[in-house]
């Protein structure tokens, strides 16, 4: 029963390989599974694999459906653990944590999901002591939030406390911190002239404050801003 390949197979043992390579390796079947096999035995070509399972699952590049544990009751658990962990690195950076709490919302048996995640680990596709510095640069640099402000970000994604200590340990130093609330301040007195210095105080503290910085740092650059800024300048 063969819809007639372009070239004879005499191999009976390898029924893909002839119409695969007639077809140019886009076949209905084995790319899906063959893309996630490659990534489970630790292949580092699979790290971009993601999109020959797109491929595979549609007969367009688009990505794959939201909730790959739909499409086939009868499918590998494993299967569809790896397709919603490579759906959820696709879109951002994920936490451990993370991904586990999404293949938990998807119904995926515990065990499988630990499985999966364990061997995203050890393929580098998963790693959340990398995850936890990409997360305090980018927090710093974008919301210029403190030490406290990041932990509790780091909290939030579920990295394990460990791992945000040692990621703040080598992201964050004082003088850094206190730069960055000196940037915070200036760029907030340019929208508060003609205020009062109490007011501005208020503010300017109230700001720092929920950035996570404390309240001595906040109050002595605070005051070292309006003691240089001309509507406050003392003689």
């Amino acid at each position: 029963m063969s819809d007639g390949p372009l070239t004879p197979d005499p191999d009976a043992s390898t029924p893909h390989r002839g119409p695969a390579r007639a077809r140019g390796g886009a076949g209905p079947e084995g790319v899906d599974m063959e893309a996630l096999r490659r990534i489970a035995a630790g292949d580092v070509e699979s790290v971009e694999g993601s999109a020959e399972v797109d491929r595979g699952r549609k007969r367009s590049p688009e990505p794959p459906p939201e909730d790959p544990a739909t499409q086939e009751a009868d499918a590998d658990p494993h299967e569809v653990a790896r397709a919603i962990v490579l759906r959820q690195l696709t879109a951002a950076p994920r936490s451990r944590k993370q991904l586990e709490d999404k293949l938990a919302q998807r119904n995926c048996d515990p065990e499988v999901a630990r499985e999966v995640l364990d061997r995203m680990e050890a393929v580098g596709l998963v790693d959340d002591e990398a995850y936890a510095h990409m997360l305090v640069r980018s927090q710093q640099q974008g919301r210029g939030l403190a030490r406290r402000g990041l932990a509790h970000e780091l909290r939030k994604k579920g990295v394990d406390e460990q791992t945000a200590a040692a990621a703040l340990e080598d992201e964050v130093t004082d003088e850094g911190e206190r730069a960055r609330a000196e940037e915070l301040v200036a760029k907030k007195l340019r929208t508060m002239s003609g205020l009062d210095r109490q007011v501005k105080t208020r503010r300017l503290a109230g700001m720092l404050g929920r950035k996570g910085y404390s309240g001595e740092l906040a109050y002595s650059v605070i005051r070292e801003a309006l003691d240089q800024d001309p509507e406050h300048r003392r003689d």
